[in-house]
């Protein structure tokens, strides 16, 4: 009896070691912590479920900073994962990384996996792709930012949210004088002030189409409207039109306690407003535009992260990572991801599928950012942004910013001294890359 119970035993650990064996392990190495984090193991989860050839094991390496610089080492080391979340900024750095990269399209193509990039929103889609069309990485979180605006004090004032920045002093006095100590904040501030704030009024950051047409491109936000803009920001500030509340989302606390009456920052920061944010309502509406600068403004640009494919590991891995992007790209998986987070949905069938279960009418202000994306085609201005050390130069960038909140610098003085910073950047970059 015990030799047969040893026996059954025994078949068993044979055919789990079998299994393991014939399992393809796949790590993603990404940057999504608390709730996305969680939604990230979910999606992992539910394509493990959905066969049982490979294995996807996400990874939470950090900030987005983190996440790519920790990738960088591992491929030097040779220990690099197959697939790793990356930050729009660094889409230039990666390009130019030769002999790390597997292309998506060249992925999918050499898989025989079924692709076809215009399923894909043109303005996600174009920011990955190189100059021939071709997609580079695989779309994931994308989003753009937004003006969120606290219901109830907006009702107290009887005011509307501004559309143009015209319109902002005036609908900020009227919060004050109705209770509110701080008409506005913003989160990513080179992200939504400067580089947004571009590509609304269509004047582009830098030189050579932002990036996108040469590597030897230079930093032009010292240009009037950049000048202008800030300079009024530095002027609001003195009296509680707007307050400076750090350089990533530390500006959100502002707004979830009601001490600033507008908050603007990503799409995706709808989620966890709402799970933040009180004892008010909240809306969404668009990026305000001065007026005297454009009359329709142009299509905001992308943030978020795509995920890169690295070279390095056997033809089963890529099998299995082609099949979890096809997996991910699926039309149910988008448009969970996309109304739980906040972020675009990056396929036209997750839109329309969002559409239909009638998550827009049960959300109002989830669609804003949608629309704010695609009413108008991109220009070169406002396609989006391909500069090399772009994490560096919004560091930068984000330093000049706060020597003008500080009154150390004015806002043409800081503005020169960030372009002449970044362009000895641009040019280690354009020099490395020739």
């Amino acid at each position: 009896m015990k030799l047969n119970k040893l026996a059954g035993v025994s078949s068993l650990l044979l055919l789990c070691s079998g299994y393991a064996q014939a399992t393809t392990e796949i790590e993603w190495w990404h940057a999504m912590g608390g709730n996305l984090g969680e939604k990230v193991n979910e999606i992992a989860d539910k394509f493990n479920a959905s066969q049982t050839e490979f294995v996807v094991k996400p990874v939470y390496k950090g900030n987005y900073t983190e996440t790519m610089t920790g990738a960088v080492a591992a491929f030097r080391a040779k220990q690099q994962p197959e697939i790793v979340q990356v930050f729009e900024v660094g889409t230039a750095t990666m390009m130019s990384a030769k002999g790390a990269i597997y292309p998506v399209y060249e992925l999918m193509k050499d898989t025989e996996t079924p692709f076809d990039s215009s399923e894909y929103l043109s303005s996600v889609a174009g920011y990955y792709t190189d100059t021939d069309g071709n997609m580079l990485s695989m779309p994931f979180n994308s989003s753009t930012p937004v003006l969120y605006y606290n219901k109830d004090l907006f009702a107290k004032a009887g005011v509307t949210p501004p559309k143009t920045w015209e319109e902002m002093g005036d609908v900020a006095k009227k919060l004050r004088e109705n209770g509110v100590t701080c008409g506005f904040t913003t989160g990513w501030q080179s992200w939504v002030q400067i580089e947004n704030f571009g590509a609304r009024h269509n004047q582009p950051i830098a030189t050579a189409d932002n990036g996108f047409s040469s590597t030897d491109a230079k930093l032009q936000i010292n240009n009037k409207p950049f000048v202008k803009h800030i300079n009024q920001l530095a002027e609001w500030q003195k009296d509680g039109t707007f307050k400076y509340g750090g350089r990533r989302s530390d500006s959100a606390p502002l707004f979830y306690s009601g001490e600033c009456a507008m908050y603007m920052n990503s799409s995706a920061s709808y989620a966890g407003i709402k799970g933040n944010v009180d004892g008010f309502e909240f809306g969404v509406s668009q990026l305000p535009y001065y007026e005297s600068e454009i009359k329709t403004p142009q299509n905001s640009i992308i943030g978020g992260a795509t995920l890169w494919v690295l070279q390095g590991h056997d033809k089963k891995d890529y099998e299995g990572v082609a099949e979890f992007f096809k997996f991910m790209s699926s039309s149910d998986i988008q448009a969970d991801w996309h109304q739980f987070t906040g972020y675009l949905p990056i396929t036209h069938a997750a839109y329309e599928q969002s559409k239909k279960e009638g998550f827009y009418d049960k959300n109002p202000g989830t669609d804003v950012a949608i629309t704010q994306m695609t009413s108008v085609e991109p220009t070169p201005a406002s396609k989006g942004i391909r500069l090399g050390n772009f994490v560096q130069i919004r560091d930068v960038i984000n330093e000049e910013l706060e020597n003008v909140w500080s009154g150390d610098a004015t806002a043409q003085e800081a503005l020169d001294k960030a372009v002449k910073r970044s362009n000895v950047l641009l040019a280690k970059f354009a020099k490395a890359n020739k």
